[in-house]
């Protein structure tokens, strides 16, 4: 661990923080006899009755009903319920400033095309939701969006969620077979897309699919085309198509009637990657959902109203759906479509000093990407709105904490944070108050109460272990789709430790109350019986110039009758360059001095390219597969699928 803090709050900001505020609030409320940090950490995972009712009235949540009970079987994971007699509305809560300010400012990789007031945001949402009752739509029915990250998007999203619709969403990116993977299950009845995309300076046609799509939807009784390359798409050729346009036409904006729903009705699905079978659909709550992002925005991220809030990603992510969520904070939302390096990877920088980023959030992959192109933003930029930059997808190397604060920015917030689409936030958090030390994330995030177990279910601390919360918390999943008696949502969670949910990442709680992330628990190598997290190899491979990218998996050794696994490592590298005894030899000296003889790869494996998913994840189980003789099937959620291709039947693994 490292001693010294990277960068350390002033007292003026943690005197400013939202945060200190809530605090201060709950102290007086509750009659909390403390005042340091820890112990308010602790009163929040032991109180959660308490601390989610404040969280409740700190964030101003707006319901017809909030009831008297908090929480009912609290000791029941999953089983817990909360707010068992609230009735609310998700969007009402989105959408509560109607003033003339910014809500959405929109760029393409083209740069600046748009912006879209909370009073235009109102308006339009009410026309949206006016068309969507006149489709039939009601509480429970399911809508689909297979569009760009663009204003649009956003509307339909918080009209759908006004009505009671449940949202579902996918990226244009993706092949025909992966969107009927994911809708097909939820069977929506309006599907909405834009008419194409841009993307690394290229158009993108996405009708010519959706008429495909359409086709082998049933449940879809209407196609609304967004205009995005052209200004008038054609809809002909796809039954039941209506540009959208002509489709809110007949209705003029006004009020707008929210659905008064329970806590825990449905209003996101959210899909896993599906690279090891069809995606597993996991349905969000509402009120869950919400008393989540306002934590997440006003505590944890610090957002304040007219702040101005970006986090790079595509719909397909949970980060679309954590970054929409930030008009519960009265934030401005900065929207960006297409690739991220652009004007030589400068177009997001660029963006952030034009519109004057408040919190900037992006992935770990592409922190490591600039840094290996040299950029130094810090030289070319100002930066000086940004009080924080968030980073999430994959571990945050302690090297890529050298290179932001050495050549991003000095003075901000730099938080790594670990959670995601099963949870609808973190375990992991960002904190403005708490110090940065160099790759660890700042802390546990507020009201999930989180261990690292060993494998007898004994909390550790300062070792390696599984990641587990052993408190209900609000935004657990309502259970997966079709999932009658909640059988596979039960065997994803709680099999391992019966009542604890068991999160699947291999990890470790630091003694200052610090977390660091090894890696997925069932991509977790285990030569000989000890178990290494493949982040640990990572973070070391990748200090390495020569090397872009890298996947390590354990091979079942020997092939023919298996008693053991090995450390297979493959690597990308630089363009040109070629891996022979030399690199191969230095790659092994890294690895071997800085972590343990362990961790070295029995054997190193150049390869051309390395399959990810479209939101940039290495895919570590399904490069296993592949080299095992296992089939891959579902292929579409990545963004280079020909890639598996190179792992199957290599000759170098024979040996």
């Amino acid at each position: 661990m490292s001693e010294k803090p990277m960068w350390t709050p002033s007292q003026a900001l943690i005197e400013q923080a939202n945060l200190t505020a809530f605090a201060r609030s709950a102290i007086r409320r509750w009659k909390l006899g403390f005042n340091t940090y820890p112990e308010f950490y602790a009163w929040s995972v032991d109180r959660p009755e308490q601390f989610w009712d404040a969280v409740w009235d700190f964030g101003g949540v707006v319901a017809s009903k909030k009831g008297e009970r908090v929480l009912v079987d609290g000791g029941r994971m999953p089983g817990a319920k909360w707010y068992p007699d609230a009735r609310l509305n998700f969007a009402e809560n989105m959408l509560r400033r109607r003033d003339a300010t910014d809500a959405f400012v929109f760029w393409d990789e083209t740069g600046y095309r748009r912006r879209v007031s909370y009073a235009e945001l109102q308006a339009e949402v009410s026309r949206v939701a006016q068309a969507m009752r006149a489709e039939g739509l009601a509480p429970g029915d399911r809508v689909a969006a297979f569009m760009p990250n663009m204003p649009e998007t956003a509307v339909l999203a918080l009209a759908a969620i006004s009505v009671g619709a449940v949202w579902s969403s996918c990226s244009p990116d993706f092949g025909t077979d992966g969107v009927l993977d994911r809708f097909g299950q939820t069977e929506p009845k309006l599907l909405f897309t834009a008419d194409g995309y841009l993307y690394n300076g290229k158009a993108h046609d996405s009708l010519a699919r959706v008429r495909d799509i359409a086709a082998r939807l049933p449940s879809v009784r209407r196609v609304i085309i967004v205009p995005h390359l052209s200004q008038s798409p054609e809809a002909s050729a796809i039954a039941g198509a209506v540009r959208y346009g002509d489709w809110i036409a007949p209705y003029a904006p006004g009020a707008i009637a929210y659905a008064q729903l329970p806590f825990d009705h449905p209003l996101y699905i959210l899909f896993t990657s599906g690279t090891t079978g069809k995606p597993k659909c996991i349905v969000h709550g509402a009120g869950g959902t919400l008393l989540s992002g306002l934590k997440t925005y006003k505590l944890q991220f610090d957002v304040r109203p007219l702040d101005r809030f970006f986090y790079y990603t595509t719909c397909n992510w949970v980060m679309w759906n954590l970054l929409f969520q930030g008009l519960l904070a009265e934030a401005s939302i900065m929207l960006y479509d297409g690739s991220p390096f652009m004007r030589d990877a400068s177009i997001l920088f660029d963006y952030c000093d034009a519109e004057r980023f408040t919190q900037f959030g992006t992935s770990a992959k592409f922190i490591d990407a600039i840094s290996k192109r040299g950029l130094k933003p810090r030289r070319t930029h100002s930066l000086a709105s940004v009080r924080t930059l968030i980073s999430t997808g994959s571990p945050l190397v302690p090297e890529s904490y050298d290179y932001v604060y050495r050549d991003i920015k000095r003075d901000m917030c730099l938080s790594s944070i670990s959670g995601g689409t099963d949870i609808m936030g973190c375990f992991a958090d960002a904190n403005p108050i708490l110090p940065v030390y160099r790759g660890e994330l700042q802390c546990r995030s507020l009201g999930m109460k989180v261990e690292v177990w060993d494998e007898d279910g004994r909390a550790l601390v300062g070792q390696k272990g599984e990641l587990v919360c052993t408190k209900p918390f609000p935004s657990m999943p309502v259970g997966f789709w079709n999932d009658t008696g909640g059988k596979r949502y039960h065997e994803a969670y709680f099999a391992r430790y019966p009542n604890v949910w068991c999160h699947g990442d291999y990890c470790e709680l630091t003694e200052r109350g610090t977390m660091i992330v090894y890696g997925r628990s069932d991509a977790t190598l285990n030569p000989g019986g000890v178990r290494i997290g493949t982040a640990e190899i990572y973070a070391q491979v990748e200090k390495i110039d020569a090397v872009e990218e890298a996947v390590a998996i354990g091979q079942l050794w020997p092939p023919e009758q298996p008693s053991d696994t090995r450390v297979v490592l493959f690597v990308k590298l630089r363009e040109g360059l070629v891996l022979d005894a030399v690199l191969e030899e230095r790659i092994r000296r890294q690895i071997r001095d800085n972590t343990t003889p362990r961790h070295v790869p029995a054997r190193i494996v150049q390869v051309p390219d390395i399959p990810r998913t479209k939101n940039g994840k290495v895919v570590e189980l399904a490069v296993r597969s592949m080299v095992h003789g296992m089939p891959v099937t579902h292929t579409d959620a990545l963004a280079n699928p020909e890639a598996l291709q190179l792992f199957s039947n290599m000759p170098a693994l024979a040996v």
